[in-house]
């Protein structure tokens, strides 16, 4: 795991939301710092994707407080894009409308990521693992600090999303930025994430992904988690522990 040194470059505290009369966020803590690739996780309707808005800056909590780092630059990927199909948008034009024209800087973003066969193919054409790599793509013409990314194995099949994983580990080793994600899945990021935080409302527990694999927060969540899991377990070794389990039951 990467030394986190400093201010981090995205902190929340305290972070409460209510979308009607439904509490979707309560007293919410997260942070993320440079270096360090934070996966949240949660069942449905947990309040990933409006903790993601709070932290963009979109939705505005009704309390709480988010800090960013000063003049922090952020690259967010989507879970989905839908283009309309009747649009004649290439993966460059595309891409092209995010980076202010630059065609080199779109090329090698798109070499980067694997992708770079796709410049002159239509949007609509391209395969979801590919979308995702366009769309990671995009996120890099940002030059982030932070990259957010909502589900980026979304549609991907598995060899695909270990290869999808792996990039984004080694984006974050060469850029040394930090890195919010989420996903339905704790097995998916076992090897390729620094710490979990398991988020139903509020924060479950939080800690390295064999600690949060085995307590008894996430395991109610996800009473289907088999032992064999482990088998993903994270190459890294960790001194983190869940100690923020049941800070706020929900």
């Amino acid at each position: 795991m990467h030394e986190q040194a400093g201010q981090p470059l995205l902190a929340l505290r305290g972070v409460t939301v209510s979308l009607g009369k439904a509490r979707v966020l309560d007293h919410v803590d997260l942070a993320v710092a440079a270096g360090e690739i934070v996966t949240l996780i949660g069942p449905n309707g947990a309040g990933k994707t409006t903790l993601l808005r709070v932290a963009l800056g979109l939705l505005k909590p009704e309390h709480g407080e988010v800090r960013l780092e000063p003049q922090l630059r952020i690259g967010y990927m989507p879970q989905r894009l839908a283009v309309d199909p009747a649009l004649p948008l290439s993966v460059g034009r595309f891409l092209s409308m995010a980076a202010a024209g630059a065609a080199q800087r779109v090329e090698a973003a798109l070499a980067r990521v694997g992708a770079a066969r796709t410049r002159a193919t239509p949007i609509q054409s391209i395969s979801g693992g590919e979308m995702q790599r366009v769309l990671l793509a995009r996120a890099l013409l940002r030059d982030p600090g932070l990259l957010v990314l909502d589900e980026p194995s979304q549609g991907v099949d598995l060899a695909g999303q270990e290869e999808l994983f792996a990039l984004i580990t080694s984006i974050r080793d060469e850029r040394g930025c930090g890195v919010l994600m989420v996903s339905h899945d704790l097995h998916l990021v076992m090897g390729s994430t620094d710490r979990v935080v398991c988020l139903n409302r509020t924060v479950c527990c939080t800690g390295a992904p064999l600690a949060v694999s085995s307590d008894p927060a996430y395991l109610r969540l996800f009473p289907s988690t088999l032992p064999g899991f482990a088998l993903y377990a994270h190459r890294h070794t960790h001194d983190d522990s869940c100690g923020d389990r049941g800070l706020h039951d929900g």
